[in-house]
């Protein structure tokens, strides 16, 4: 294939895009992955590291909707909604809540069961047979708890994986100590999930699995992509210096900025976006064991080679809003507060946007009227533990093999 064409072209140069490339470059495909900005430059870039294969519970649940109302009130706490945004995400609330019923939560469970039980055989097959499982950690996650109350009330999260053999250890006291020690007196119970696995650097995996694929082949087009355009033998990309790219086949995996392609397709998918905060501080800033949630309080933080980051929270704010660093702000006092000996002098903070579909799981599958497109987006706070999986099945449906998993709860059409 000429420079102006290719076998598969992948829209999105972050983790997911990334993975598929590599992929499918390993299946034989010409592949061209067509990235505005430096490769995953974007949520790859600022997540927390988390291999989070422990978890199954959809943010549309009913355990976030009794918080939500809470939470909502505070507007530098876990869940924060501009008011001058809700009439826009209104639509996508109601579709949230709709989600977090009985019958459509224990589906959406199983669903991210299934796609979580291939993200982790996946992710360290492929990590294993690339040579980059130098980048994994197996500490697994401590969640912590002040007082017996909240750790009681932290137990039905513990009965729902156990159901699907994910195990959890209840620990306190020394125990606890052990596991972390300077923890503040008032966390006073924890849980210990070693399914949960960390990488080193988010970015730093992501662009090493990059250049796996393009040692075997793959092309970087360093371009932004303006439309898609369909045709009977594939379709082209259109680029912003007014070339075209033309594919059999084109993957979008453009994260939060998917459904702006994929609307002129046919398929307006409800995407918004779970816009996270955190701060990075330097790597002596705290003896970290491990990865820490503090889950009443909606942020984590994880030991990375480039430093401590304490992040997360959720701003339903779209893509326009300017970044409220108050928020990343908050998390890292809170931090301090929780951890006395956390250094916060030098710290970088970030704000990255979360693609997010109401039912907490993301598109994959087939465009509904083109079938030589294919979407893989919508992975919320899961793009990394999931991105393997998707490449699998991204690849599995563009070979024309079974796919390796059931990919109804995943296709668009359940939108519509």
């Amino acid at each position: 294939m000429n420079a102006s064409s290719c076998d598969v072209a992948i829209v999105g140069g972050g983790i997911i895009g990334l993975s598929c490339a590599l992929y499918l470059r390993e299946a034989g495909h010409d592949v061209v992955v067509v990235e505005r900005n430096d490769p995953a430059s974007g949520a790859s870039r600022g997540n927390a590291g988390a291999l989070a294969f422990a978890e199954i519970l959809p943010l549309a649940s009913p355990r976030i909707i009794r918080k939500a109302a809470r939470w909502l009130f505070d507007p530098l706490g876990p869940l924060s909604l501009p008011p001058a945004y809700l009439p826009r995400i209104a639509p996508w609330l109601l579709r949230l809540w709709r989600a977090s019923w009985p019958s459509h939560y224990q589906a959406n469970i199983q669903a991210q069961v299934a796609l979580i039980g291939l993200a982790q055989e996946e992710m360290l097959t492929m990590l294993a047979r690339t040579g980059l499982d130098r980048h994994l950690h197996t500490e697994g996650v401590l969640e912590v708890y002040e007082g017996a109350n909240r750790f009681a009330a932290a137990q039905e999260t513990a009965r729902q994986r156990l159901i699907y053999g994910i195990e959890s250890q209840p620990v306190q006291g020394d125990e606890l100590a052990a596991l972390q020690p300077g923890l503040a007196p008032r966390f006073t119970h924890g849980m210990l999930v070693p399914r949960w696995r960390n990488v080193d650097d988010p970015q730093s995996l992501a662009v090493d699995i990059g250049l796996r694929a393009q040692a075997l082949g793959a092309r970087l087009l360093r371009r932004e992509v303006r439309a898609v355009e369909p045709g009977t033998e594939g379709g082209r990309l259109i680029l912003d210096d007014g070339t075209a790219l033309q594919a059999c086949r084109i993957v979008i995996a453009a994260g939060a900025w998917s459904h702006q392609l994929s609307r002129p397709l046919g398929d307006p998918i409800p995407l918004e976006t779970e816009r996270g905060y955190n701060t990075t501080l330097p790597p002596d800033a705290l003896d970290l064991r491990r990865q820490i949630t503090f889950a009443d309080h909606g942020f984590v933080i994880s030991p990375l080679t480039c430093g401590i980051r304490v992040g997360g929270a959720v701003e339903l704010a779209g893509l326009k809003r300017p970044p409220d660093y108050r928020r990343a702000q908050a998390m890292l006092d809170k931090a301090k507060a929780f951890l006395p000996a956390l250094r916060t002098e030098g710290g970088e903070q970030w704000m990255g946007f979360r693609p997010s579909l109401p039912d907490s799981l993301p598109v994959i599958g087939r465009a509904r009227r083109h079938p030589a497109i294919f979407y893989a987006f919508g992975h919320g706070h899961l793009g990394l533990t999931q991105s393997a999986a998707t490449a699998r099945l991204i690849r599995d449906l563009i070979d024309g093999q079974v796919p390796a998993i059931d990919l109804a709860p995943y296709r668009p059409e359940r939108f519509f």
